[in-house]
């Protein structure tokens, strides 16, 4: 073996064992744990799930019409039906909404509401109650209500609109390890 070659190797195996210790280092000095697991969490605070659904069967709708346009529950729950979420039977709401529409939700339903925000295209109003228990989102449909959004337009007011954020006051519920 010639002497550059032996030299070379000796040189590769130098940087290998400088990335081995670098690799190492990282990851004993990574500080990134706590905040994301949900560390520090004041106790009695809600667990807020800001997972965005996989399908839009796991999330729950019930449609409310805020207008005086009548059977406009009925079409927007069909129209949410067509699209694979799972649905409850509309109602009339109790009071008129102006603007497109409002939707509440609790920290079980942080981003399933997300999703649901991007079919308005992120012209509705987030209505989040920390007291609000259940899978169930209500959805009240105002009188700017025209059409939800198409596929491509969900995706793009998805992308607009980011990752769903934690309310205020809840802390981040702790994700399973095999999802």
């Amino acid at each position: 073996m010639s002497f550059a070659r032996v030299r070379a190797l000796i040189v590769v195996g130098v940087l290998a064992v400088a990335a081995v210790v670098f690799v190492i280092v990282a990851l004993v000095q990574d500080s990134q744990g706590g905040p994301t697991a949900g560390e520090g969490c004041p106790a009695g605070a809600p667990l807020a799930d800001v997972r965005l659904p996989d399908d839009p069967a796991e999330v729950t709708v019930k449609i409310f019409n805020g207008t005086s346009t009548a059977g406009l529950a009925e079409n927007v729950t069909n129209e949410f039906k067509n699209r694979r979420f799972t649905t409850q039977k509309p109602a009339e709401s109790k009071t008129k909404l102006k603007g497109v529409a409002e939707i509440r939700f609790g920290p079980d339903t942080v981003g399933k509401a997300q999703l649901l925000r991007a079919y308005f295209l992120a012209q509705s109003k987030m209505s989040y109650s920390a007291k609000r228990k259940g899978a169930v989102i209500e959805i009240v449909i105002g009188n700017q209500y025209r059409q939800l959004a198409t596929t491509t337009e969900v995706n793009q007011s998805l992308v607009e609109v980011g990752e769903p954020t934690i309310p205020p006051g809840a802390c981040l519920k702790p994700t399973d390890k095999d999802s």
